[in-house]
């Protein structure tokens, strides 16, 4: 990076010491041999050789390495000398302290066998050339194995009657150990994959027979599911293994899950490892293959594809993978991806390198090595555009999630020249990047100290995840993206129940929106009150909303509400399209996600293939509308029967934290359903179409009426700051408010309005009582204000007295009936706010939709 400095090139030669130091403690084995040692024939050599089986046989305190090569002869003069190769000076180099030798199939071969008189020198020269070595190895010789069905060179007659006594002499002269694989596989063609070299089966027989010789024990240990040595990595198997040269390790978890998900790094290994540690938990394997110095060059990005093959053949692990990459490791993440786009489900990425013109930079000293990495000229160096903000197009068409975490003060890898860059060219391409900005954070430390939003990113953006999401599709909300991406200034709002008023998935939403447009600043209007429904909904959106200024984004919320209220059909019809119209009228640019949660009731319904009737309902306006809804209530039943979670871990009704991630997660989604296509910010606006409507009387015009304008009896009250005399709960926005309340039976009043509806908004609670009312000259009809929670709670709540009244003035009269509920302590009345479905002054519109 343009300063390295000794901190950290300590931190990355570390590890590197610990190896080395771990490896000198372990006792080597070097397996020098021809093609049946090499593993040919063997579908997983790394895994499956016999040396391979050896060294997980004989566990962590034991380093075996393979140093087979096929074809290749113990004698000099042969056609393919075993001393002419890499792996013979390899051998040595490793300092073994045992060495198994198993090589003479090959000189067995006519034009190789006719040098047999040179056999046992050479055989001698070998063994000599080991027990010079400064660890002075224990030397075992190893008759080659039978030959099942000869291919016409080797032959088993020259094997048995020449090399393999010669062997036998050699190892009595010499006092070594002999290790008999002849007699044992002689008639056992089961073993063999082509009469000569071991299947699978055959490999691991030869690998039990050499550890009982070398330990004196029966094998017992399992076959470890990856190559390598084997050892603890903060309570999980570790694998580490070498793969085209190249450092290799898979950690495994307890348990894997059943889309077989992993992750990968291919740089830093156990630098900051909280986020792989709480995947492995949560059954992913993590995979690393250290490409880290090679500026993700095509070669390094060829050999990570054959890497990545292989762990999908060896571990049979998920074909798309998750990629992580931390620093210069993110420069190879994001090319891999850009390269193989099909094989990846999501890309977290932590102060990535995206534009090597920043790191190392044409000045720095790394720069040379770029270039001889990717065999490139100075000249070709300052026209060079493979950078990964170069190559992002075909993550964007493939709709590839990002997450980008960085330190906004990162001075290495500056977050302006990399992520910024990379982030708005993703965003314009139609892609979808978050980014978490680290506010006063340099280069380091990397992630997050709690690391529960990019776990969650990545668990969420699994296929296996997506496939139980219930998104209903109809609106690119390209309105919303542009404020949010052009203007840099935005107002997203939320109206519903006690869902959405908690801390849960509103929270969270509001996080990713502000992770996909970092520079934006948001306005978040709260608007969920506990127990309400589409029709609180629709009167009280121009008071707890539209009041406030223009909303761009609008999430809405009742079906819960809805139906536990008991709501009729007509009136969900009524509150949700009012809701929509309303908006629309207000603001035709406005874009609206209608949301369906789930409660008790919901369940079993849902189970069993049908759908509840509130959220049928619903869903008629929603598609009347041309509105994105999401039926996260049909999500979780379907994860629940499942089998992933239970409705106690899911939190209820009211979800625990848990629950709120799995509604949150639906709503990135659609996001980034909504959001992939490309866009420019000339693109314009365009204002949502008006259909007719559903319901003549939708309550499109809802608003609250002054209490004021009520006239009233001396036996009502008009509280400015009302509170209840009891010591029943009270909801939030309805204590300490204007309250025109009595207690009285015959109180009366008179309010004169004009539109198609009234009621009250009031709360109901234990003192409530009935009230009788009638409209211009009908007849007085009772209605009863106590409900199911009134005992502990002066629940919120809105009685509509008439519906479908012809729209002109109107005359309301109310009054409170002597008669009483039996479990009411009273017959209060507590009316918060008069609700009409008519004209307003107050309210001004911001425009007019088209139809």
């Amino acid at each position: 990076m343009k300063n390295i400095n000794f901190f950290l090139l300590l931190l990355f030669l570390l590890p590197i010491f610990m190896e080395t130091a771990d490896a000198e403690e372990k006792t080597r084995v070097a397996c020098v041999g021809n093609s049946i040692t090499f593993g040919a024939g063997i579908k997983d050599k790394l895994k499956n050789s016999y040396p391979a089986v050896l060294g997980q046989l004989l566990g962590d305190k034991w380093d075996v390495r393979n140093f087979g090569v096929s074809a290749r002869t113990l004698l000099k003069k042969g056609n393919y000398p075993y001393w002419n190769e890499q792996a013979f000076t390899d051998a040595k180099a490793f300092d073994p302290h045992i060495v198994l030798i198993k090589l003479g199939t090959n000189d067995t071969k006519p034009y190789n066998w006719k040098y047999r008189k040179e056999f046992k020198k050479d055989l001698i020269d070998l063994i000599e050339s080991f027990e010079n070595l400064p660890t002075r190895p224990k030397i075992y010789l190893c008759t080659p194995i039978f030959v099942s069905k000869t291919n016409g060179e080797i032959t088993e007659e020259v094997l048995e009657k020449g090399v393999i006594p010669i062997i036998r002499k050699v190892a009595k002269e010499k006092n070594l150990d002999l290790i008999d694989l002849h007699d044992i596989t002689a008639g056992r063609h089961e073993l063999y994959c082509d009469g000569i070299h071991p299947n699978e089966t055959g490999a691991r027989f030869l690998a039990g027979h050499i550890y009982t010789v070398l330990t004196g024990k029966e094998p017992t240990t399992t076959i470890a599911p990856f190559p390598g040595r084997k050892s603890d990595w903060n309570g999980f198997d570790r694998y580490d293994f070498a793969f085209s040269g190249r450092q290799a390790t898979v950690v495994v978890p307890h348990r894997a899950r059943p889309d077989r998900a992993w992750i990968w790094r291919p740089a830093f290994f156990g630098h900051e490892p909280q986020v792989d540690l709480a995947l492995l938990e949560n059954g992913f394997h993590v995979a690393y293959f250290d490409v880290t110095h090679c500026y993700g060059s095509p070669t390094a990005v060829k050999q990570g594809f054959d890497f990545y093959n292989y762990l999908l053949e060896t571990g049979s692990l998920s074909p798309t993978v998750t990629l992580e990459g931390l620093s210069r490791g993110g420069l190879y993440a994001l090319n891999w991806a850009s390269t193989y786009p099909d094989k990846v489900a999501c890309i977290y990425v932590d102060a990535p390198v995206c534009n090597l013109q920043s790191w190392p930079g044409p000045k720095s000293e790394l720069w040379q090595d770029f270039l001889n990495e990717w065999k490139l000229t100075t000249a070709d160096g300052e026209r060079f555009n493979e950078n990964p903000i170069d190559r992002l197009a075909p993550l964007a068409k493939a709709n590839i999630p990002v997450l980008s975490v960085c330190g906004e003060a990162d001075d290495v890898v500056p977050y302006t020249e990399n992520t910024r860059i990379a982030h708005r060219r993703y965003e314009v391409l139609g892609g979808n990047m978050r980014v978490i900005l680290k506010p006063g954070v340099n280069h380091h430390p990397h992630s997050l100290k709690q690391p529960e939003p990019i776990v969650d990113f990545i668990l969420q953006n699994q296929p296996a995840y997506r496939t139980k999401m219930h998104i209903h599709f109809r609106s690119d909300m390209m309105n919303a993206r542009l404020k949010f991406a052009r203007d840099k200034q935005a107002t997203v709002a939320f109206l519903g129940g006690s869902i959405t008023e908690m801390e849960g998935w509103r929270n969270r939403i509001c996080e990713s929106l502000k992770q996909r447009f970092p520079e934006t600043r948001f306005t978040f209007i709260d608007a969920g009150i506990a127990s309400t429904g589409s029709t609180p909904g629709a009167f009280r959106l121009h008071n707890d909303i539209l009041s406030k200024g223009k909303v761009d984004l609008l999430f809405m919320e009742a079906a819960v509400n809805d139906d536990t209220n008991g709501f009729s059909p007509e009136e969900q019809i009524k509150g949700e399209e009012g809701i929509i119209r309303h908006a629309l009228r207000n603001n035709p640019d406005m874009d609206i996600v209608m949301l369906h949660f789930i409660y008790d009731p919901f369940i079993r319904p849902l189970q069993e293939g049908q759908t509840p009737e509130v959220i049928l309902n619903h869903e008629k306006v929603a598609r009347h509308y041309g509105i994105n809804s999401i039926d996260l209530a049909q999500e979780v039943a379907e994860r629940m029967a499942a089998g992933e979670f239970d409705w106690q871990t899911f939190g209820g009704t009211h979800p625990a934290p848990f629950g709120h991630k799995i509604y949150a997660a639906a709503i990135d989604r659609l996001f980034d359903q909504a959001w992939n296509i490309p866009y420019t910010f000339a693109d314009t606006v365009r204002p949502h179409m008006l259909p007719d409507k559903l319901d003549r009387n939708a309550y499109e015009k809802g608003h609250f009426v002054d209490l004021k304008t009520a006239q009233i009896d001396k036996d009502w009250t008009l509280s400015e700051n009302w509170t209840p005399k009891t010591t029943a709960s009270t909801r939030k926005g309805f204590v300490h408010v204007p309250m025109l309340h009595s207690s009285t039976p015959g109180a009366e009043l008179k309010l004169t309005f004009t539109g198609s509806a009234v009621g009250i908004f009031c709360v109901a609670g234990p003192d409530a009582g009935i009230v009788e009312y009638k409209v211009d000259n009908g007849s007085y009809r009772q209605l009863d204000t106590y409900t199911e929670w009134s005992k502990y709670l002066y629940i919120p709540w809105v009685y509509m007295f008439e519906k479908n009244l012809s729209n002109g003035p109107h005359t309301l009269y109310l009054k409170i009936s002597a008669d009483k509920n039996n479990a009411s302590t009273g017959t209060g009345c507590y009316i918060r706010n008069f609700v009409v479905n008519g004209p307003n002054d107050e309210i001004i519109q911001t425009g007019s939709p088209k139809r």
